[in-house]
């Protein structure tokens, strides 16, 4: 089904773009029989057909500076070499088709046309959920940058404050949630096949997120927000069916994993994630790596030069891919935000005190929806590894947030946009620079440098945002909530 709405939906696609014609011929050069107007089911497919990719192959970088990944022959990523990534593919790929759905759905001369495709209050709020999403993974990068003025056509639009980033995303998430209505559910929808009930606990649930970002630089909104968003109409995400994820069909659209080992081996699971599994005996090892012959994953050393990158390789030819390869296969389904995220982020505000709920049952929950979302949940092993003196909690806030904390950065695997996030966010858990980082600071970066463009193109918005950065427009320099 969900192939056939893909490719159904991609038919349109030669039809989406504005038909224009040269004013000074009058109208003898339009064509009558074209569509004039987007067709917004294929816009939104467009927009879902990468919707996972801030968490894998589409920001992997992230997964090798929180050391989920390390890198097997090109190695500069993970020895912190300091790129210029530029975000315009973003605005001008799925956020500028995400936008177009709005404003299709909201002006009076095309919305009638657009409710083809479902109310348009659902088609807008739904759009405005995906926007939100895509731009949390984008500030969370690069920190201040074009929000409120971007999608509108300015050539040099201002960079807000990340702060005002938060807030306006806090906004659009519970205001989309109460703007859907009884209506048609929208075409197009190849995540949640229309179900607006699991679109509304997901951006419930990304609120609850958002809010713990907020625990060292504004405890007290993300408190709030966090509250706000658990009893929010909807509910949040408390059930693996109900998680938010992609199921590829496979073929012309391979999921992004299998598209990262296709016909390349540049990526393995780093040693470090690796080794903290197998030290609590936690199941899951053996499908966030691929296991050799014997039923062992064997990681990559994170952080090695190129030589000494290939000379593992070479002396270790069953060093372990990330991902059991069931996992990754063309058909595979890709996680974007899970229940047991959301139950560990719980436990995390539990802990915290922002909440009455219990911080153990929380935590314990969230496990068991981490190993079941994997498929290794067995009840026997799973008693033994809550045992583990390095996963039960113990008595002291300290211990049972470092805890948490811990499985919140595992359970995220393979998200290296919130794993690295995370990490930033706690410090937990320790993760230690490659002594051989190329870099000046030789520390782990704490952010993206704004791309090449940026000075060149927006000099003075560019000028205002980097003044804000202690230390100017580096790799080591700090986001707002990054404290």
């Amino acid at each position: 089904m969900i192939r056939k709405n893909i490719l159904k939906s991609l038919g349109f696609a030669s039809v989406m773009l504005f038909t224009a014609s040269c004013s000074d011929f009058g109208t003898m050069n339009d064509n009558p029989n074209a569509i004039v107007t987007p067709v917004t089911s294929a816009l939104l497919t467009n927009a879902l057909l990468d919707f996972d990719s801030p968490a894998t192959n589409g920001s992997i970088r992230n997964g090798l500076y929180c050391q989920y990944f390390a890198e097997t022959q090109y190695t500069e990523t993970s020895l912190y070499a300091i790129p210029q990534i530029g975000w315009d593919g973003n605005y001008a790929g799925s956020l500028y088709d995400l936008q177009n759905i709005i404003n299709n759905n909201t002006d009076p001369a095309t919305k009638a046309y657009a409710a083809l495709n479902g109310s348009n209050n659902n088609q807008i709020a739904l759009a405005r959920i995906v926007k939100a999403y895509r731009f949390l993974m984008l500030t969370d990068q690069w920190g201040d940058m074009p929000y409120s003025e971007a999608l509108q056509l300015k050539t040099q639009p201002k960079y807000d404050t990340q702060q005002e980033i938060y807030n306006g995303l806090f906004k659009e998430l519970k205001e989309a949630v109460a703007q859907f209505d009884g209506g048609a559910a929208p075409v197009g929808d190849i995540v949640h096949s229309g179900n607006l009930t699991r679109w509304k606990k997901f951006a419930n649930s990304l609120r609850l997120i958002m809010a713990l970002r907020l625990s060292k630089v504004d405890p007290t909104t993300g408190k709030a927000q966090f509250l706000d968003a658990l009893a929010a109409s909807g509910g949040v995400i408390d059930a693996n069916e109900d998680n938010t994820q992609v199921a590829y069909p496979g073929g012309t659209f391979n999921s992004p994993w299998y598209n990262t080992y296709n016909g390349r081996k540049d990526y393995g699971i780093s040693d470090v994630i690796v080794n903290m599994l197998y030290a609590t005996s936690d199941a899951r090892v053996n499908a966030y790596g691929e296991p050799n012959a014997s039923g062992t994953v064997v990681p990559m050393p994170y952080g090695l030069t190129r030589d000494d990158a290939v000379n593992y390789t070479n002396a270790h030819a069953d060093w372990s891919r990330i991902l059991n390869p069931s996992f990754r296969a063309g058909s595979s389904t890709s996680f974007v935000l899970t229940a047991a995220s959301v139950y560990l982020a719980r436990a995390e505000a539990a802990a915290l005190g922002w909440t009455t709920e219990n911080a153990s049952t929380m935590y314990s929950k969230g496990l068991e929806m981490s190993w079941k979302q994997w498929g290794v949940f067995d009840q026997t092993k799973f008693n033994t590894f809550m045992a583990n003196a390095g996963v039960q909690l113990g008595t002291t806030s300290t211990d049972i947030l470092t805890k948490v904390r811990t499985q919140r950065y595992i359970s995220f695997f393979p998200d290296g946009a919130n794993g690295w996030s995370e990490w930033r966010r706690t410090g937990v858990p320790a993760l230690a620079p490659t002594p051989k980082a190329t870099n000046v600071s030789k520390q782990i970066p704490r952010r993206f440098v704004y791309g090449s463009n940026e000075p060149n193109l927006n000099k003075t918005n560019y000028q205002a945002a980097v003044s804000r950065l202690t230390g100017g427009d580096t790799q080591d320099a700090k986001i707002w909530w990054d404290k």
